[in-house]
């Protein structure tokens, strides 16, 4: 596990619930954090020398848990060696950075995984295959919703360490949903974005509110939403509409349960605002989000010498439309996508 932060926990959870796997050593860049890191999830090492872990030939599989920035000189650095790897979301700061790491990774030969919990959240998964029995006809109009209130770590408002603000932590996600949904034969083709600050000004240059519509090769639309400034924990919808039918997933405000309590009593939600009054706790917050089937996934095609359903070449594709919003942010024109 190369990272010991807040996605690396989440990881963790994953894989706690995941058979046939040992996290053998954790790297930390904070040598405190890491120690304390390791003794939670009683990993047996933890180490400030990323060299000596990519180094070691006891390790199958490298689950990057860094912030942005890291992403692509860790990554190549793996792929020099030929090792398995799994990259969390996005891939990269930007389209030329992904592809940087898509190239090396491909031609290591070894296996690359794009870590994108969304598609696996078990909702996600039996909507597609709803999709995929015919039960909503054909996709015409997918809308997705990612929101909470800010990010929990310092970095994330640095856009020159992270590549962007909402749009660039949030729309990974419901773009790689939309791409599902659609199916990634119909290519996403033009996108049209606004993006601006409405409420962090002191504490950031990017922006934390975002619109993105996603054009697909056969007219079909996606309609992403994305903010930093909402309050009441984690947001997290999906709408698809066909032409025949419509799911819809809410993963955090449709919970099994609702509770009130007049004083804190607990872990809520992520980016949960207040822990009393009226709650909605989510159980087993790392299957709902996708975590444990993402992390079962990536260990088995390790094991058994698989290519994932997520790779890199999805990371980058995600990175491209993410670029092509960006400028249509600039431009206030619809933009064509590069891929």
């Amino acid at each position: 596990m190369l990272g010991s932060g807040f996605v690396a926990e989440f990881y963790m959870q994953g894989l706690d619930d995941v058979n046939g796997q040992e996290v053998a050593v954790n790297f930390s860049r904070d040598a405190k954090r890491g120690r304390s890191f390791a003794k939670k999830w009683s990993i047996p090492e933890s180490t400030t020398n990323l060299a000596d872990v990519i180094e070691r030939k006891d390790i199958d599989l490298y689950v990057i848990a860094l912030p942005n920035e890291s992403h692509m000189p860790v990554s190549v650095l793996l792929s020099q060696m030929r090792r398995n790897q799994v990259c969390t979301k996005p891939l990269a700061r930007n389209r030329d950075e992904a592809k940087v790491m898509f190239k090396a990774a491909k031609k290591s030969g070894r296996m690359h995984g794009y870590a994108e919990t969304e598609v696996f959240a078990p909702c996600v998964v039996k909507a597609r295959q709803i999709i995929e029995a015919g039960g909503i006809g054909k996709v015409l109009w997918v809308r997705s919703r990612e929101s909470h209130s800010g990010p929990h770590s310092a970095h994330f408002w640095d856009i020159e360490k992270t590549g962007g603000g909402a749009m660039n932590d949030l729309a990974c996600h419901c773009i790689e949903a939309a791409r599902y949904f659609h199916g990634k034969e119909n290519r996403v083709v033009e996108v049209m974005a606004w993006g601006a600050t409405l409420v962090h000004h002191d504490r950031t240059k990017g922006e934390d509110n975002a619109l993105l519509v996603l054009k697909f090769g056969s007219g079909a639309i996606a309609h992403c939403e994305l903010s930093w400034t909402t309050k009441g924990g984690l947001d997290l919808r999906n709408e698809i509409h066909g032409s025949e039918g419509s799911i819809f997933t809410d993963v955090t405000r449709g919970t099994p349960i609702v509770s009130f309590v007049p004083k804190p009593s607990g872990y809520v939600v992520e980016k949960a605002d207040i822990d009393f009054g009226w709650t909605r706790p989510l159980p087993e917050e790392a299957f709902a989000y996708g975590y444990q089937a993402e992390m079962k996934h990536f260990v088995e095609c390790a094991r058994d010498g698989q290519t994932p359903r997520e790779t890199y070449e999805d990371g980058y594709a995600v990175n491209c439309i993410l670029d092509a919003g960006y400028q249509s942010v600039k431009t206030k024109k619809w933009v064509r996508v590069k891929y």
